[in-house]
This record gives C-alpha cells, structure tokens and sequence, in this order.
C-alpha cells in the first residue's frame, strides 16, 4: 500500500512541475547548496556518504573488491591533482574528454557530443561551481531520467592510480568537470562498473531528455546525409559504431585506424567543391583524443589540395586530436550504426524547428499487465494500451511519400541500477494496430482478446531486443492508431517509460476501461423464504438466531468440501467477515435470516460464474480468467486496480481458488457500496477527516 501511495504522491510532484530541469528531484534527498553551506561555515570538505570513497563505489566484478584491478587505487582530490585546477575552462570542448581505464566509451561519447550545443550542456552542468569561489569539495550535476530530471550531488574525491585520474580526463589535465560528471553518473547508475558497456544513445538521452535512433548503415535511408545535416542543424547529438564480429574484435584497430566496437561522436557535416564535383563529408570524433582514421580526407591526405582555401581552413585541423573528416560514401561503408537523439522542446532555443512530445509512465505486472508478445495470444490483450490520433501530414514530403511521420521510445526502467542485483534487461518491443471506426475517439476501451485475433498490426517495432530503449521512426497515414508495449515473453515484471515524438501535433493517450460497477441488487424479504431454507438457518443459527462470521466459516466450509469441481483451502475467517460487513444492515456483526439468504444466493452465482470462467476445468482460475471473471462479475475496472487484485488474492503461480475469488469480490462491492454512500451528490470524490478514513480502513 505505501507503494500506491508513494506513486500518488510522485504523480502530484510532476502535476506541480517537480522533475522539470527548472525544478530537478534531489538525488537520495541531497541538497547541494544546503550541503555547501555546512560545509563553508564546518570549514571541511565535503564526503558524501551516500556514494563514499570505497572499493564498493568503484564495481562488484572486474571492480570488485576482490579484483587485482582495484590495487593502488587511491582516492583523490582535484586540488592534490593539480596546483591550479579548474572545473571548467572557458568553455567545454570536445578535448575535455578523454577515456581512461573503464569500457564507457559509449558515454564519453555522449558526454563529447554534448559540449556542441551549449544550451543543453548548461542543463547538465550546472557552471555556478568552481575550485575557487565558495569551493567545498561538492559539485552537483542534473540528469534525465525517465521523464524526470535529477539533481545528483557528488564530492571530489575521485578514483586515481599513481597520482593520474583512473578513469575519464581532460587532454589539459586541470579540467575537471568531465570526471566528476562522470562520477555523478556513477552514482547515479549504483557504481563505476555499471557504465561499463553501453549504448551512446543511453548517454545521449539521459543528459538531454530527448528521444533517440538507430540507423542502420548496410541499408541506410537514402536521404540519410539531410537527415545528419538537419539533426545537427536542430542541435541533435549524433553518434556512430562500428560492430564487432568477436570478443577478439573489441576496440581492434583497423589498417585504417578506425576501432572497433567503440563509440565515437558525429560532430559535423559539410559539402565542399572537389574536382569540379560536390563530395559529401562528415566529421567524426573518437573519444580517445586520439588514433584517427587515415583514409581520404583524413587530415593529412591529399584530397584537401583540390578544394577551396576557404574550404580548407574552415574545415581542417592537422592534429592528433581525434578529430577528423571522411567522405559520407566511406562512412557508410566503414561504420555500421549512427545513433540520432532528437532533442525535446524545451531543450531548444526558438531558431530550431521543434518536434511535439508526449509521455507515459507505466508497469508490466505478473497475471495482470505483463501479457506478453503476439506469439501469446491469450494474454497479450492484457497489455497497456494507448492511442495516437495523427491528423495533419508532415511539411517535407520530398521522399514522395506522404503521411505523418512519428517516433516511438519504450524504454525499460533502472535495469544498469540494478545490475548489482543480478537483474538484466527484458527483452521489449512494441506493435501498433489501425483502431476501427467503431473505436474511434473512444478511450474508455481496453481492447479484448477477440480484437487482436482478427486484426493484423499496421507496424511494429523493428524488432523485440533487451536494451534499455527501443526505438522506431513510421510514417503512416492519418487516423486513429493502437500501440501496445510489452516484453517479449508474458509474466515479465517491469516498469516502462514511453513516449512519442511527433512532426506535427498528435493527441497519444492511455486507454482503459472506465472504473465502475454495475452490481444487479438482489432484492429479498422474509415473505420471499421458502419455509424450508428458514428451518435450515435455525438449525444453523443456534439459540440467537443469527449468524455470526466463524459460525459462517464452518457452515461454507462443510459445503465446498464436498465439492470436486472447485480448488479452495477452505473460506477463511478474514474473508467470513467481509461478507458479514457487506450485508449486515443493524451493526450487530451478525447476519439475520434475509441478510443470510442474500449471501446464499451471492454464492451461488460466484459459484456458477467461477466454473464459468474456469475455461481449463482445473478447478481453479488462471490470473486472466480472473480477469474475465471480475467484469462478468459487474465490475469495470483498469489495469492499476487488475493488478492489485493478482497482487492480493493470486497463488505464487497466479491461479485464484474460489476462496480468494469470493472474498475479492465481495471486498469490491463493499469498497464501490461505502463510496456511493459518502458520495452524496454523485461528484465522484469524498472527503475524510483522519479518524474516519482510519475506521473505514480498518473495516
């Protein structure tokens, strides 16, 4: 229950603006001005407990405590670094990020994109903070997770061997706000070792909020060098791999001078005269500061001579930076994937031309939510469900087809957090459906079984894969269409953050079915009791003629024992007296001879409805005949409330006894009954003092 409470509460703070970059959440509670201002008046430097100086900050495998490359390390201070360190010189460049001993090329990758567009840099690195004024030993960087922006404060001790940074490093040396963002992202992540390995798209997002994709370079989109010109026009971060075919190929070199598996950024594009002829080119970064590609139009080759001076001062730089031109054509064929991260709208200054952008948060849960790929149909129409409405066309249609043009990101939740833990990520994907005109503009409409078995998907995600995001671009047709997100195989717990990215405005939006109940009252009075079912009561009774919750244990208990078409450990005493409450008008706590029948014929009807239900005859219910059940029963409900429900009257194998059946059912009807009561001019709110909300709880 504190769960639900806690993401009320969440949802409330986000309704508020918190989680917005002007208003980030504080990491673990961590204020950093507050934290710097006791720091200043102690006169100490700053030790943050929360991700202390320890080999346990550093890893738990290969930086593991037990590990020989742990050995020698040694936590130091910038200020015992240097003589005259610095957090930020002038400004932030592209030399400022050079990778040391941890395989997280992929973010320093990231992080060397990031330093080409200053608007989105200064929302990741905070430059009210210097070794100079007001230093304490803290600094504080913000990142984006998962529709939030965090505030994640860290001190400056940092991971060093013989007196050199360990891990990321300015080319200068000084420089120092590369390797503490690094290290905030550490924290972020549980531990150094958890950046290891990675896709530049996870950094590209998480410093910028925006929405990230993968191009394949074997059979790239022909209009693919727009698409980089017009990405780096709108201050998209651009990144670019070349795949490995073994363990062995691991940052290989090439005879090119090109690495293998490894990140590097894309930082420009250009066309320039060359021999009467336009050659496309483009500018690439490796993260090492070093080790470049020696091919045409490298720095040193000759291709440079034949174009204009302009040309060649503008574009050239004879150095051993890491930073280098060559021809797209020689791009597409030496690299094999280029990662674009289409930046949100707030994250652009009004010069860019700005994408439309949606969000959900939501969760996969076992028997209720998590139903699963198509391959399973019985339980993917259990799945989440939303709805975009595309109305107008895109602008640019000069690849002759003419649609509305979208983006779809599902990403999986703190998984790289987790890794400590043993968890991995599930393998997701998505698929999308054209909803039919009788759906259309509906949103109270969770999709059935039935729907999906007679529809084919209009699109789908390129394929199900166990990354942290999938992502892909469509264009498709005005109209009304379907997405459902799902891990591959059913029963996969999970939460999911989705979101669609949009050329022109779409209305994308949850569906479910509405929350109500539409319970048929049973209307009994004493004259209605046949003579014979009330001599049964007085026997059952006893002396006070009425019957109170452990006498209706026992009397339940020896009927469904003798049944063997229904699975049930018998009606417990807390379910007994969920019945009672239901149906006790006076108070007493005991049922009378009407209340009794009414309660009788209840049963009765659960009973019918159960072996209904119970499609497999195994006597007992699966999570999604429960499902069924539960809305045949009169009850409308959504996937939050499903899932409760499995959470709280499911077996650890998901099937529901009769038992549990009947107490879940008989509970809802007294939650739905209490609310219409308190619920007097049908507003549908209700407003409890504390001690009444404590006594109808308790209940």
């Amino acid at each position: 229950m504190s769960g639900i409470a806690a993401k009320l509460q969440h949802n409330r703070e986000k309704s508020r603006g918190i989680g917005s970059n002007s208003q980030a959440v504080k990491y673990l509670n961590q204020d950093f001005e507050s934290l710097r201002d006791s720091c200043l008046e102690r006169g100490r430097l700053f030790k943050d407990d929360c991700f202390e100086a320890l080999t346990s900050s550093l890893g738990f495998n290969e930086l593991g405590p037990n590990s020989h490359k742990v050995r020698g390390i040694e936590w130091m201070r910038p200020t015992e670094l240097s003589s005259n360190p610095k957090f930020i010189v002038e400004n932030a460049s592209r030399t400022d990020i050079c990778q040391g001993a941890l395989g997280d090329c992929w973010l320093l990758a990231a992080i060397a994109s990031l330093t080409l567009n200053k608007q989105v840099l200064s929302r990741v690195v905070p430059h009210d903070q210097s070794f100079d004024e007001n230093y304490a030993g803290i600094f504080h960087f913000e990142f984006w997770q998962y529709g939030e922006w965090v505030d994640v404060v860290v001190d400056d001790l940092l991971p060093t061997r013989d007196g050199k940074l360990l891990f990321v490093h300015s080319e200068e040396g000084s420089e120092f706000w590369s390797a503490l963002l690094e290290k905030a992202y550490a924290k972020l992540n549980g531990c150094y070792e958890a950046l290891s390995g990675g896709s530049t798209i996870e950094g590209f997002e998480d410093f910028t909020g925006g929405i990230a994709e993968r191009h394949d370079l074997s059979k790239a989109d022909p209009h693919l060098f727009k698409i980089i010109k017009k990405a780096l026009d709108r201050g998209s971060l651009l990144g670019c791999s070349i795949d490995i075919t073994s363990a062995s190929d691991s940052e290989a070199v090439t005879h090119r001078k090109l690495v293998k598996g490894h990140a590097y950024s894309l930082t420009g594009a250009e066309q320039v005269e060359y021999r009467g002829d336009r050659v496309q080119l483009i500018r690439i970064r490796n993260p090492w500061g070093q080790v470049e590609w020696n091919g045409a139009w490298s720095d040193n080759s000759s291709e440079w001579r034949y174009v204009s001076d302009d040309d060649r001062a503008r574009l050239t730089n004879r150095s051993e930076d890491g930073e280098f031109w060559m021809s797209f054509s020689d791009f597409l064929h030496q690299y094999s994937r280029l990662e674009i991260c289409n930046l949100t709208p707030d994250a652009l200054s009004d010069e860019y031309k700005k994408w439309a952008e949606t969000e959900f948060e939501d969760t996969w849960r076992r028997g209720a939510s998590a139903g699963g790929c198509r391959n399973y149909p019985n339980s993917f129409w259990m799945n989440p469900q939303f709805v975009i409405k595309l109305e107008d066309v895109d602008d640019d249609t000069d690849d002759g087809e003419e649609g509305c043009t979208f983006i779809v990101g599902l990403m999986q939740k703190n998984k790289r957090r987790r890794r400590k833990m043993g968890e991995d990520m599930e393998t997701i994907g998505f698929a999308i459906y054209e909803l039919p005109d009788e759906y259309s503009g509906k949103r109270q409409v969770h999709l059935k079984k039935n729907f999906f078995m007679y529809n084919s998907s209009a699109a789908r995600s390129e394929t199900f894969i166990n990354l942290r995001e999938l992502c892909n671009r469509f264009c498709l047709p005005p109209g009304e269409y379907l997405i459902v997100p799902s891990t591959f195989e059913p029963n996969k717990n999970g939460d999911f953050y989705m979101r669609v990215f949009s050329e022109k405005q779409a209305d994308f939006q949850e569906i479910d079915d509405p929350v109500d109940c539409h319970i048929e009252q049973i209307d009994i009075d004493e004259d209605d009791i046949s003579d014979r079912f009330k001599r049964l009561f007085g026997q059952l009774a006893g002396h006070d003629v009425e019957i109170s919750a452990f006498e209706l244990q026992k009397i339940l208990n020896r009927v469904v024992v003798k049944r063997d078409d229904i699975k049930t450990n018998g009606f417990s005493l807390a379910t007994c007296r969920n019945m009672v409450n239901l149906l006790d008008k006076d108070g007493s706590g005991k049922l009378g001879v009407v209340e009794f029948k009414i309660l009788w014929t209840k049963i009765e009807k659960f009973l019918d409805l159960y072996r209904e239900r119970d499609t497999d005859n195994s006597g007992c219910m699966s999570a999604s005949e429960m499902r069924m059940a539960v809305e045949a029963a009169g009850f409308s409900l959504n996937n939050p409330l499903h899932q409760i429900i499995v959470a709280r009257y499911s077996e650890p194998n998901l099937t529901i006894d009769f038992d549990s059946f009947v107490s879940c059912l008989i509970r809802l009807e007294s939650l739905f009954n209490t609310f219409k009561t308190l619920d007097k001019d049908d507003s549908g709110e209700i407003e409890l003092g504390f001690m009444q909300w404590l006594s109808l709880a308790m209940v």
